[in-house]
């Protein structure tokens, strides 16, 4: 970590005084601090012991820096990773906006780097609609999210809102700076995972049972072999993977917009469950029970994303990679998907296993020209590194 540099912004809380140790703490491990200070910040911790212990200028006003040389935009890229502790929920609110009207704000706004944060504020603020809104917003902007802990708060409440302790942000931040570097560093990696909902009335969805958690850990695990990772995720609960930049949709023409629009991609895995159908007309009230009987539902295809990857000319992957989610004779319908639809790999399972669809384990096929691999039964994330190290090696 000897050549790794850390912009570390310090927000206005009472958990100000944790920056100190975890400042401490990159220092020793040998990562470089550049600091900035907030206003507010300023107010719990003193410039002076906080550049003592970075070894280097604390700033803090935006209109000190030299902006005759744009020195706000060199700021937010002087470093490998921006980190944010405390993370107040103002500080989170001005990132999820977009505002620019403070040095802390401009340099989240204006930043090409990752972006850590450790949140910290009492309960009933981090428990807040607002909050929650803010914080998905920022994790399906890509930022890496360290805490909140659990405990006991400067106010007297207990719950949700501790700021994580310094050693455990230390270690997030050390993997945090080994994403980039590996086998498939400079490498673009487009995932799709989870379920697609399309609506047939105001209240009702045509979906499956897809948890997304084998897409999630395929995009974590590309990640942590240095690719930049777009993952195109349907309706999920799961919380998005560091260093993943993550695009939220619903339906399948959604997905497949934003597959299109995250082109180009070196490597394409195609782990969404995509319904083959759609209604052909939503219905714009709820509908409801009647002497007439059910309403009549006319159904017609979705687009063939992975089909369409796969036959993207100039724009195709390198490598496209198809699941198959079977719950019968899975060799010979998933090698009859790997030819109709063109894709390089296909990686079956079948999903009449108890525990797959929705569980932590899998037992797949994967299937090429060459033949096909059995991977025995383990979990979703031993399933995601496995096949992230045959990408790699197959890229080499």
């Amino acid at each position: 970590m000897t050549d790794k540099r850390v912009l570390l912004i310090v927000g206005g809380g009472i958990a100000a005084y944790k920056a100190l140790e975890l400042t401490r703490l990159l220092r020793k491990a040998g990562v470089a601090v550049r600091p900035v200070l907030t206003a507010a910040g300023a107010r719990f911790i003193t410039p002076l012991s906080l550049a003592a212990l970075a070894e280097d200028e604390v700033r803090g006003d935006l209109f000190a820096l030299d902006e005759a040389k744009m020195g706000h935009i060199e700021l937010s890229r002087s470093a490998d990773l921006v980190v944010v502790a405390p993370a107040t929920a103002d500080l989170m609110a001005r990132a999820a906006g977009g505002m620019a009207d403070d040095l802390a704000s401009t340099i989240l706004l204006a930043t090409d780097k990752p972006v850590m944060m450790a949140p910290a504020m009492n309960v009933r603020m981090w428990d807040h609609p607002a909050t929650r809104r803010n914080l998905e917003t920022l994790r399906a902007d890509g930022v890496i999210m360290v805490g909140p802990d659990e405990g006991a708060m400067a106010c007297g409440e207990f719950g949700p809102g501790r700021m994580a302790e310094p050693a455990a942000i230390l270690v997030a931040i050390q993997q945090a700076l080994s994403l980039g570097a590996g086998p498939l560093a400079g490498r673009h990696a487009l995932v799709t995972a989870g379920p697609t909902a399309e609506p047939i009335d105001p209240v009702r969805v045509l979906t499956n049972r897809s948890s997304g958690k084998q897409g999630y850990a395929i995009a974590e695990a590309l990640a942590g072999l240095g690719a930049r990772v777009t993952l195109v995720s349907g309706p999920t609960a799961l919380a998005t993977p560091r260093g993943v930049t993550r695009i939220d949709v619903e339906t399948a023409q959604q997905m497949r917009d934003a597959c299109q629009g995250a082109l180009p991609a070196d490597i394409a895995v195609c782990v969404a469950a995509v319904s083959d159908w759609r209604p052909d007309a939503v219905f714009g009230v709820k509908l409801k029970k009647s002497a007439g009987g059910p309403p009549v539902v006319t159904l017609v295809e979705n687009p063939d994303i992975l089909a369409e990857l796969a036959a993207a000319g100039p724009r195709r992957p390198r490598l496209v990679i198809g699941f198959a989610a079977e719950t019968s004779d899975l060799e010979a319908l998933a090698r009859a998907k790997l030819r109709r639809k063109g894709c390089d790999w296909i990686v079956a399972n079948d999903v009449s296993r108890p525990g797959v669809m929705g569980g932590d384990d899998n037992e797949v096929l994967i299937l090429d020209s060459a033949g096909t691999e059995r991977w025995a039964a383990c979990g979703k994330a031993r399933i995601a590194r496995r096949l992230a190290e045959r990408i790699a090696e197959a890229l080499a």
